[in-house]
């Protein structure tokens, strides 16, 4: 792990642990005071999403053994981060419940996106076996159809040879 990762983790700690408190303490405010809070707190928020990024980069810099580990942190360091926005924005929503209702609607579009992507790529992946399939049986048909045309020649020769068969047994009768 480089140091400019491990400098970068505990500045985002440090930041994360700061947001936890004034988020604590913002939710007793009110008025003027809740809206400094807030603004406090979205600022901590982008400079911690921009920590991410640089860790992110570094992360992807990393040898693939290590790579891991450290991508692994990121999306807990991202999950926290997530928690952080939603706790702004049930402290900044006016009614409480207000909030809550608006992070389950966003949960809920997210998961709706997920789904969708999945969808998508089954739908994808069902179209490709369909047009495998469909390649298999123009090809089986060709093959079929040239089996019955060698037949047919066959069977061509066949008469062929048996009317010769047959003149040759009239011309030793004679």
């Amino acid at each position: 792990m480089t140091d400019v990762f491990q400098g970068y983790e505990r500045q985002y700690c440090e930041i994360s642990a700061s947001l936890s408190r004034k988020c604590t303490a913002a939710a007793s405010q009110e008025g003027e005071k809740l809206k400094q809070k807030a603004s406090e707190i979205k600022s901590g928020i982008d400079g911690a999403e921009a920590l991410i990024r640089k860790m992110d980069l570094e992360a992807r810099n990393l040898q693939p053994s290590v790579r891991a580990g450290q991508l692994a942190k990121l999306r807990e360091y991202k999950s926290d981060l997530n928690n952080l926005k939603g706790a702004l924005k049930r402290i900044t929503a006016g009614n409480g419940q207000q909030g809550a209702r608006e992070e389950l609607l966003e949960s809920g579009m997210a998961d709706t996106l997920v789904v969708s992507a999945d969808q998508r790529s089954r739908l994808l992946r069902t179209t490709e076996r369909q047009n495998q399939t469909t390649d298999r049986i123009r090809d089986s048909h060709r093959t079929m159809l040239e089996t019955e045309e060698l037949g047919v020649s066959i069977m061509h020769d066949l008469h062929q040879q048996r009317q010769s068969l047959l003149h040759a047994n009239d011309t030793m009768a004679v």
